[in-house]
């Protein structure tokens, strides 16, 4: 349907007009105080920083050795994946984008365009419950390769739906802790709560799949996190949806992969946009990238296509920069290829 991706960008445009400019970058700047929207609280600082700090980060050009194919192949949740990008967790189309999509239709994009590409998705979860039952029912036509977040509920409603994530075959779940304070959520009087290590070890343990923590910005937390059993965490500041001053989540990578070590896997959020910003992400410390506002307009441009087409440019571009950067694999990646100019 599409000869390249610059024609789902336009098509989004158009479908989207009123709602996401679909900016030729996606940087926070237009969109900025736009919560409920695509866009960031208050003054959008905490959306634009992930833009800028990723900028300061150079990565080092090196083409003097043996020329070689890129391998991206990552493995986690006991599954095989092209390449450690993932589609971040989004939710209430309606409210955020017009509902130009149903839920049915954006979740449908996402998973069978990652699905098909060789990766996954995470699904969302939110005041409306068909946010997070939309997904469960396609999860085991999929190979159980999509992840469910659950929203900070209080214990008994979030168990419930842990369970149902469960039952429905997903590989993994995720709880998006930072949403505690999401004002989407209380405009429609949806309680919400922080949870304590003690909460997350009773949570890890009723998944009896591996258990992801989102919305982890310090070590502190990251090394809770690990204490009470998860899987991993995504070191996310929930798009700047939350606090408006918000360091920018890979900024925060080196010190909390310090602090954990290998314990679990740490994914990133927040402004990557491309096959180069996956790079300085792994290099900085993470295992794999989540990436949600453009994969959100790529879903709205060409449905599952253009997910599709999204993730094939990423790890296009993913492959390139490891070529151009001396690392064959990912394990290649480290913080000797990078530069960051103060």
């Amino acid at each position: 349907m599409f000869n390249n991706y610059n024609e789902v960008l336009d098509n989004a445009r158009e479908v989207l007009k009123g709602f996401c400019d679909v900016c030729p970058e996606c940087n926070g700047l237009r969109c900025k105080g736009k919560v409920p929207g695509c866009g960031a609280k208050g003054s959008g600082a905490s959306f634009t920083v992930c833009r800028e700090y990723l900028k300061s980060v150079k990565i080092k050009l090196s083409a003097v050795h043996e020329h070689f194919e890129a391998e991206t192949g990552f493995e986690a949740f006991g599954h095989k994946f092209d390449a450690p990008i993932f589609v971040a967790p989004i939710g209430g189309m309606k409210l955020n984008y017009g509902g130009v999509l149903t839920e049915k239709e954006f979740v449908e994009a996402v998973t069978k365009g990652a699905f098909d590409s060789g990766i996954a998705a995470w699904t969302g979860d939110g005041p409306v419950k068909e946010y997070f039952e939309t997904a469960l029912p396609m999860i085991a036509g999929l190979d159980g390769k999509v992840i469910p977040t659950v929203k900070p509920w209080e214990q008994g409603e979030a168990i419930a739906r842990i369970e149902a994530v469960r039952k429905s075959c997903a590989m993994a779940v995720a709880m998006d802790v930072d949403s505690a304070a999401l004002v989407n959520l209380k405009l429609q009087g949806k309680a919400v709560y922080t949870k304590t290590e003690a909460e997350l070890k009773e949570l890890a343990e009723a998944a009896q799949i591996p258990f992801i923590v989102k919305g982890v910005m310090t070590a502190e937390d990251a090394v809770e996190c690990a204490n009470a059993g998860c899987y991993g965490i995504v070191v996310s500041s929930h798009g700047g949806r939350i606090m408006e001053d918000n360091p920018a989540p890979a900024m925060m990578l080196p010190e909390i992969r310090r602090a954990v070590g290998s314990r679990m896997k740490i994914f990133v959020d927040g402004g990557i946009r491309s096959g180069a910003d996956v790079f300085k992400c792994l290099a900085l410390g993470a295992d794999a990238v989540l990436v949600g506002r453009p994969y959100a307009i790529a879903a709205h441009g060409g449905r599952d296509e253009g997910v599709k087409m999204l993730t094939e440019k990423l790890i296009a571009e993913l492959k390139e920069t490891m070529l151009m950067a001396d690392t064959k694999t990912l394990a290649d990646i480290s913080t000797t290829k990078l530069k960051i100019v103060k």
